[in-house]
């Protein structure tokens, strides 16, 4: 005949009882502060030391002021291109875009109206 205790030991009290049962948890319990210890002696060894950083925000900061720079130096050039105010109406009418849209992808393809219409469209 079947019953509880067989399949259930720590109802059988006894060593394997609700004292077994209590040895593990602490023992888990333990394995899970040892896994901690090493994560924060991991996290510990890996600071960020305040001159390491001060060189990486340097170097940032220069990257960001030299593509300002190029962003800047490209606006100019593309300012001096000459656009015919026909090609920007064409653009905006046909690709139904706004002014200054249609002005920009003319002012990029050199004022090239077909260039710029190809590239609006893909």
């Amino acid at each position: 005949m079947w019953s509880w205790m067989e399949t259930e030991p720590w109802l059988r009290g006894g060593s394997d009882g609700a004292g077994g049962r209590a040895a593990e948890k602490p023992r888990k319990h333990d394995s899970g502060a040892a896994d901690l210890e090493r994560v924060t002696d991991y996290a510990e060894e890996k600071e960020i030391q305040s001159s390491n950083l001060e060189t990486a925000m340097s170097v940032i900061g220069d990257r960001r002021s030299r593509e300002q720079k190029a962003k800047q130096e490209r606006e100019k050039e593309l300012a001096k291109v000459t656009i015919k105010k026909e090609d920007l109406e064409l653009i905006m009418t046909e690709m139904e875009i706004s002014r200054a849209a249609a002005e920009r992808s003319l002012r990029e393809h050199m004022g090239n109206v077909v260039e710029a219409l190809i590239t609006l469209t893909n």
